[in-house]
């Protein structure tokens, strides 16, 4: 029950002892009524308990206790069980009757003038019940859109079997009370539809885009979020959609039928997260930390079984704060952390305190706690503890705690940073080894932690080359250990060194490293006796581990060979094996070094195959990550590698850190999607986190009914800072619970859905085919969507509309840009086996924001916006409109700009004209574009452009994008670098938008 919040009503008592948990629709021709102030949106349909006979169609109803099972008389379904008993009407007890329902009224229709009635702003906050509305006519100046509003006589005391007919005869059923779907076989009866809801204009128009949703008047960014939105019960006039439509007939005007794709949703302006959540909640943590998949969360099993889409969040617990917002630094002293004694949570705003200020329940498990006395504080009359506003931790989201030394198993490691280096002949000639030692050497005064930050080098070809960098030596000792079979470490204590007492013999080794071996023609990888050396010197404290690696490993411990070469595994069950690591080798070193603290990050730079599916595991499973760029030519790629080396080295990390997420009584998570070990069932262990890093959580309801109003989450790392201090971060939100599956489909979260599915997705290709792994994508979507059509398709002609609520209109073609991302796409032609697997480990690591940019790239054209004067970038959202994702928004007389976060790439039009091309490039203007290098020209509109870009870059440093220029028509490289990344269209036998979008109709409508 939930007495305090009038926005999620309260079930009503269960009447009878006979009932079940189901109330169906009334038998054609017998209006529904509507169920007093319980109704909350438009009411989910749920399928009776059908133990034999001939499948039906789930007639409507809400979820409710105390109903007994009443289903329709349907050609081949039972016959109709006794009448439902309704809970008690507003204001009384007994049963509801039926009546009959009234005439329209006479003279001109309701008004809808007053938003404010219809969708008050949405308000989780608790509140002090509702007054009941009295029954009756509806007032002239207000449609029936709040809760306890209905259209009905007061009831009387008869029980009244016979009625009139319902004033549409095309909605059979009538009109009010609860949506049900559509039954098949059932025609459209009578005269058509008098009245065209606002939204869905003329049968055959096709909206305009963006669709519109709902009719009300209401405020912009208010639409479909009061929970207790009820659909208007009175008359025909009054049926509003509360949903997004695509009209998939014809378009208007033409006699052919088509589409008129322009109307389709696209993320033009990128990751929209919903508001209305945050405005509600306004002590819960920031969704850059924690992002749930719908905030509303289900209160029984059954109605989750009906949210097709996963139930989970996305959790990114080191996230960067804007500038000017840091989180707030705790020290409870000799208090020690307040924490519950039975489940552990940490005290949060949401705690109540009681008792006069002794005791504190904990929202979690309700558990009643001990305040200690250095942290007591008296209450005000309101039950708020007097000191609250000099507490964060009573009144933010996100705080950080220090630990004390209970918290730690060791003293706090220092920041470590340990280099695996491979100096082969390609690792030489490419000039990889000379960017990446340049690029250390650079960053050694912004490693965090300093002065305990400790350094050290293994180096390695066919033979082990160790670096005795001890501070009293002017130069490193180099020892070469050529026995593969047998490792050992020479001067195990000197090794790894301090770096501000041996700087100066690290910077001489740094600089004389490519020296060394500018000549080096050894071809041969003894990567896996360099692996295990490097384990041997970092297991006693832990650190982070950087592999630079050039070719495939191939001698000693962890040899791989070459495969993924025969086409004809293609397409057969034994596909997946390409993708998986081949040698148990790597995921047992990666089991070991989770174990002693040690994150590895893995840099793969070969122009041939280096089977990053084994080298990635390394990653995947130390929480690390994978850079990977193929065919590395420094000239080239140095830039790139510069930075994100740098970013890599110098961005604050959370050493020797493991996370876990609690919550309330009732669910629990089931199952962890990312880069990390599981070390139990709930807690990740994580050798080195940082802000680049998300991870995917799934949830599953324990208890079959929820009693609770709203559920807690706390998300905890336990980490050590550079600094050498023990910390907790600590996240904290709540979400209140449902009976509506329409209310988790308003808050839902598309940005967290495509975060989770996209793991999920990737997941599948390691275990089935690609073809497999993009159908269960489609599927899940199509299921979503059925379940949604059929919240609606009785009280809305649907016809040929593809319908889905505001919050997730792009989930659809987010859904067809996972089928298209380099993980999922097309065969083996499409994209290299390298090249797949390395993509799928990053996205594996990916917060929101930067997977659905990668997902669905931002496309701007520039070249009206480079010849106009304008001084600087501060209008960069205007400048940069975006289009969508097709060739036909290319115009051959302009000049485009592509970015994913990962590529920048410049497409110059045919007949763009050649003066910008000419004050852009300069004398290589009419060059083929390959051979040309995009550098700052003398002139404004050049330094327009690079200024452009610089902000583009700046504005996501965790990668840089490389710049590619290609002029149209130049292939294959506009197809490689453009055409195939433009998602919108029909490439290579992979489904266009349009194409999409009719699949999933079609499959909608299959079972509706």
């Amino acid at each position: 029950m939930n007495p305090e919040n009038r926005n999620f009503p309260a079930r009503p008592p269960p009447p009878s002892s006979s009932s079940s948990p189901f109330a169906s629709a009334p038998p054609p021709g017998v209006p529904p009524q509507s169920g007093g102030p319980a109704t909350v949106g438009f009411r989910p349909p749920t399928r009776p308990f059908a133990p034999s006979g001939p499948p039906m169609a789930p007639p409507a109803g809400v979820m409710r206790p105390g109903q007994p099972p009443m289903v329709s008389q349907i050609p081949g379904s039972r016959p109709p069980g006794p009448p439902p008993a309704y809970g008690g009407p507003p204001g009384g007890g007994g049963s509801f009757q039926r009546f009959p329902t009234p005439p329209p009224p006479s003279g001109p229709p309701p008004t809808q003038t007053l938003a404010g009635h219809l969708s008050p702003p949405m308000s989780f906050s608790p509140q002090q019940p509702m007054a009941p509305v009295t029954m009756g006519p509806p007032p002239q100046s207000m449609t029936s859109g709040v809760p306890g509003g209905f259209a009905s006589p007061p009831p009387g005391p008869g029980f009244q079997q016979s009625m009139p007919p319902p004033v549409n005869p095309s909605y059979p059923g009538g009109v009010g009370g609860g949506l049900q779907p559509s039954y098949p076989g059932y025609p459209p009866q009578g005269p058509p539809k008098p009245f065209q809801s606002p939204a869905q204009g003329p049968p055959s128009a096709a909206p305009s885009y963006p669709p519109q949703a709902g009719g009300f008047g209401q405020h912009p960014g208010q639409q479909n979020l009061h929970p207790g939105y009820a659909p208007p019960t009175s008359n025909v006039q009054g049926l509003t959609e509360d949903f997004n439509s695509l009209s998939l007939s014809s378009i208007p005007g033409s006699l052919e039928p088509g589409l008129d794709h322009t109307s389709f949703p696209r993320p033009l302006d990128g990751d929209v997260e919903p508001n209305s959540f945050a405005e509600a909640y306004p002590m819960n943590c920031h969704s850059r930390y924690l992002r749930l998949t719908t905030s509303a969360i289900p209160n029984s099993q059954s109605l989750a079984s009906r949210w097709h889409l996963p139930l989970g969040a996305v959790v990114c617990p080191l996230a960067e704060a804007p500038q000017g917002e840091e989180i707030p630094l705790i020290d409870f002293g000799s208090s020690g952390i307040i924490r519950c004694r039975r489940c552990r949570t940490y005290v949060n705003p949401y705690v109540t305190f009681t008792d006069s200020g002794r005791k504190w329940r904990c929202n979690i498990c309700s558990m009643l706690n001990d305040v200690p006395g250095e942290y007591f504080s008296h209450l005000d009359a309101s039950g708020r503890r007097m000191d609250m506003d000099q507490r964060p931790e009573l009144t933010k989201g996100s705080v950080e705690i220090i630990a004390p030394t209970e918290y730690m198993v060791r003293p706090p490691m220092p920041p470590i940073y340990f280099f695996l280096i491979d100096v082969s002949f390609s690792a030489t000639k490419s000039g990889m080894l000379e960017v990446a030692t340049q690029t250390i050497k650079s960053c050694l005064d912004n490693l965090p932690g300093y002065p305990r930050t400790q350094i050290g080098f293994i180096t390695y070809d066919s033979t082990l080359h160790f670096y005795n960098m001890k501070s009293s030596l002017s130069q490193p000792q180099m020892m070469v250990v050529s026995d593969l079979d047998d490792i050992f470490i020479p001067l195990p204590d000197d090794l790894l060194v301090n770096l501000s007492e041996s700087r100066n013999v690290v910077e001489a080794f740094l600089d004389s490293l490519p020296l060394m071996f500018q000549d080096n023609v050894n071809v041969e990888s003894a990567f896996g006796p360099a692996l295990k050396a490097a384990y041997m010197v970092m297991n006693q404290l832990g650190g982070k581990l950087l592999i630079f690696q050039n070719s495939l490993p191939s001698l000693g411990v962890g040899r791989l060979k070459l495969r993924g070469d025969d086409p004809r595994v293609y397409g057969t069950d034994k596909e997946y094996t390409l993708r998986v690591a081949e040698d148990t080798f790597y995921k047992q070193m990666a089991a070991d070094c989770t174990k002693f603290q040690i994150g590895i990050n893995v840099y793969a730079f070969s122009d041939k195959y280096t089977d990053i599916a084994s080298l990635g595991t390394l990653a995947k499973y130390t929480g690390g990550q994978v850079y990977y760029y193929p065919g590395f030519q420094s000239s080239i790629h140095g830039d790139k590698l510069r930075h994100e080396l740098a970013r890599d080295l110098t961005r604050e990390t959370a050493w020797e850190s493991v996370m876990r997420i609690r919550c309330g009584k009732g669910i629990r998570f089931s199952s962890y999607h990312g880069n990390f070990m599981l070390r139990s069932t709930d807690l990740l262990a994580l050798p080195a986190v940082d802000c680049d890093k998300a991870y995917a959580m799934q949830l599953t309801l324990e208890e079959t009914l929820l009693t609770t109003p709203t559920v807690y989450f706390q998300v905890a790392l336990l980490y050590t800072a550079s600094c050498g201090e023990r910390r907790i971060r600590v996240h904290t939100a709540v979400a209140p619970v449902v009976t509506d599956l329409g209310e988790m489909y308003r808050q839902a979260d598309t940005g967290s859905i495509v975060s989770v599915y996209s793991r999920l997705a990737i997941e599948k290709t390691l275990s089935s085919k690609l073809d497999d792994a993009r159908n269960v994508i489609q599927q899940k979507i199509v299921k979503a969507l059925r379940e949604y059509r059929n919240l609606h398709a009785v009280q809305h002609r649907l016809g040929s509309r593809l319908i889905y609520p505001e919050s997730l209109k792009f989930l659809p073609l987010y859904g067809l840009a996972i089928c298209k991302s380099t993980p999922l796409q097309g065969g083996p032609a499409d994209a290299s086996l390298d090249e797949r697997c390395a993509a799928g480990f990053t996205m594996m690591a990916l917060p929101v924001k930067k997977l659905l940019k990668l997902l669905y790239p931002n496309l701007f054209r520039i070249d009206e916006w480079l010849l106009k004067p304008s001084a600087d970038l501060d209008d960069l959202k205007d400048v940069l409109r975006r289009v969508p994702l097709a060739a036909e928004s290319l115009d051959s007389r302009g000049l485009y700009i592509y970015d994913d976060g990962f590529r920048l790439v410049l497409w110059f039009g045919r007949m763009l004209s050649p003066d910008i091309a000419k004050n852009l490039l300069g004398a290589d203007f009419a060059a083929e574009l390959s051979r040309v290098t995009l550098q700052e020209q003398e002139n404004g509109m050049s330094k327009k452009l690079m200024r452009l870009i610089k902000k583009v870059r700046e504005n996501d440093p965790s990668y840089h994008p490389m710049c590619f220029l290609v002029r149209q028509g130049e292939q294959p490289r506009e197809g490689f670098l453009l055409l195939r990344h433009l998602i919108e269209d029909q490439m290579g036998g992979s489904t266009s938008y349009v194409d999409w979008i009719l699949q999933l109709h079609r499959q909608i409508q299959q079972n509706a």
